[in-house]
C-alpha cells in the first residue's frame, strides 16, 4: 500500500488532499506546522524514518507575500530550506516528492503563457524564496522530484479571493478590482486531484504547471463571481494595480503553460470557468 505524507495539511490545498486521499481509502499521514518544523532537517529525517512514506506532497509554505519583503530570511527558511530538508530525506528513503511552487517565480513581463522551462525571474522576496525551494528539490531529487507551480488558488476552506468577493457583493454597491494582472483562477480540489494523478503516474520528474486552463484578470474573475451570485457584474469597477499599493510587486502576466502534461500523457486541468461553476456550491455561502 502507498503511504502518503502531506505537509501543510491544515492549509487550503493540504486539507483538500487529505480529504481526497482518505475518501479513496489511502493511507495518508497529515503533517501540520505544529507537528513538524520543516526547517529542522533532523526532525524531518526523524519523522520520515518513522512514517516511511512512499510519496510526500509538500503544501507547506510561507505565503505572506508582502511580509516576505521585510522578512526574506525567515521566508527563505520555510520556502527554501524546508523543501531542501524534505528532498534530502526523500532521497535518503527512496520516496517521491511533489513540491508546490508558484507563478511568482516569473517576472510577469511575458505576453504568452510561461512554459515549464521558461527562465524564472522573480520580482519579489516571496518569489525568490520559492525559487530556492524549487531548485533544491530538482537538484537533490533528479529522478523523483516534482515541482508543481500553481496560482490564484481558492476553495471552500480558509480565506481566498472568491470568498471575499462573495462577501463584498452583499456589503458594497460598487467593488473596485484590479484589471491589469492576468492569471489563472485554480480550484484547490481540481489541483488536489491533479497532484494525486501525477503521483500515481509514470510521468518524468521535473516542473509541471498546476492551474486551471484559460486566463483572466482579477476583475474578470470578480465579474464571473457576481454573475454566479445573480448580481450585476457591472458593479465590479476595473482599476489598476496602483489603486492598491502593496510592499511586494506583483507580476502583471502570470499565465502558465501546460505542455508537460501532454508530454507525460496526462490530461490537463479543465478551464477556470468550468471549475468555478463546479466549486460554486461550496463557495457561495
Amino acid at each position: 500500500m502507498t503511504t502518503w505524507m502531506v505537509t501543510g495539511a491544515t492549509g487550503l490545498l493540504g486539507a483538500e488532499l487529505v480529504d481526497l486521499l482518505r475518501a479513496e481509502d489511502e493511507h495518508v499521514i497529515p503533517v501540520s506546522r505544529s507537528g513538524l518544523d520543516l526547517c529542522d532537517s533532523r526532525a524531518v529525517a526523524e519523522v520520515m524514518s518513522q512514517v516511511r512514506p512512499s510519496v510526500v506532497i509538500n503544501c507547506a509554505a510561507w505565503t505572506a507575500v508582502d511580509d516576505a519583503e521585510t522578512h526574506e530570511e525567515q521566508a527563505r527558511q520555510v520556502n527554501g530550506e524546508g523543501p531542501k530538508a524534505l528532498a534530502q530525506a526523500c532521497a535518503d528513503r527512496g520516496a517521491r516528492l511533489i513540491h508546490l511552487s508558484t507563478d511568482y517565480v516569473f517576472s510577469g513581463t511575458a505576453t504568452r503563457p510561461y512554459a515549464e522551462d521558461a527562465p524564472p525571474a522573480p520580482l519579489n522576496a516571496y518569489g525568490r524564496t520559492k525559487l530556492a525551494g524549487e531548485r533544491a528539490v530538482l537538484e537533490l531529487l533528479p529522478q523523483a522530484g516534482y515541482v508543481v507551480r500553481t496560482a490564484w488558488l481558492y476553495g471552500g476552506a480558509g480565506a481566498n479571493f472568491v470568498k471575499t468577493m462573495v462577501r463584498l457583493e452583499s456589503e458594497r454597491e460598487v467593488v473596485p478590482v484590479v484589471d491589469d494582472q492576468h492569471g489563472q483562477p485554480t480550484w484547490a480540489a481540481d489541483l488536489a486531484r491533479q497532484l494525486v494523478l501525477l503521483a500515481r503516474s509514470e510521468a518524468p520528474p521535473g516542473v509541471y504547471h498546476g492551474t486551471n486552463a484559460g486566463q483572466t484578470t482579477w476583475h474578470g474573475l470578480a465579474r464571473e463571481i457576481f454573475s454566479l451570485l445573480g448580481a450585476d457584474p457591472d458593479r465590479v469597477a476595473a482599476v489598476g494595480t496602483s489603486a492598491f499599493p502593496r510592499p511586494a510587486a506583483r507580476p502583471a502576466y502570470a499565465v502558465l503553460g501546460h505542455a508537460r502534461w501532454e508530454e507525460a500523457s496526462l490530461p490537463r486541468m479543465r478551464g477556470w470557468r468550468d471549475a468555478l461553476r463546479a466549486a460554486w456550491p461550496e463557495l457561495k455561502g
